[in-house]
């Protein structure tokens, strides 16, 4: 059986998405985003790191989303949410399942650190304006490439699960809207039309 350590409004939400669009049967094992739950003793056998997602499939376990979900397509989708390396797609595809974590995650990482985990002593508000700025830059690529498309590549694809999310963080922050980005705010309201990513974000 597969085992999902989860946190909510975390990259884990990625994980639950796909396996909710595979149909693959899985146990939850949900955590607090919190120091008690993820910095444990126990915990930390599991991510030595103290993070989530970690996947588990009977002997194996595997943390960091991308890999997560590389495994699962290739274990279980053969293939189904991406495009075979002779696909015209597959290039785009390899460039946008990666350009959430390359590009858009390292400023919201940032700007999640700077407005809601340190104390309000410690904040600097020029790493904040510059994670900002950061992060519109980077969203701008993404707005382009979805004006003539609904998804990423065309059709739906875990590029979608990767990058979609990382859009979706971004919109949750108030850096997305229908003004600024109206392509991306559209594509976001495509995504959580899907019953799966609704599951995988309210859990």
């Amino acid at each position: 059986m597969i085992k999902v350590y989860f946190a909510s409004k975390t990259r884990a939400v990625r994980i639950i998405w796909l396996l909710e669009e595979s149909n693959l049967p899985y146990e939850l094992h949900r955590l607090n985003f919190s120091p008690k739950d993820l910095k444990s003793e126990e915990y930390r056998k599991v991510h030595p790191l103290g993070r989530v997602p970690v996947f588990e499939d009977g002997e194996i376990l595997i943390y960091e989303s991308g890999a997560i979900i590389d495994y699962i397509l290739t274990k279980y989708r053969n293939g189904g949410l991406k495009p075979t390396a002779i696909a015209e797609t597959f290039p785009k595809y390899l460039q946008w399942f990666h350009y959430c974590e390359g590009m858009i995650m390292p400023p919201v990482n940032t700007i999640m650190v700077q407005k809601f985990f340190l104390a309000e002593e410690k904040r600097i508000q020029q790493t904040l304006e510059q994670a900002e700025r950061l992060l519109i830059n980077t969203l701008k690529p993404v707005n382009f490439e979805l004006s003539a498309k609904t998804f990423l590549i065309g059709n739906f694809s875990a590029a979608d699960i990767m990058t979609g999310h990382a859009c979706y963080q971004a919109e949750t922050l108030g850096y997305v809207d229908k003004d600024n980005f109206p392509f991306i705010h559209k594509y976001i309201e495509k995504l959580k039309s899907r019953q799966a990513f609704d599951k995988a974000i309210n859990l």
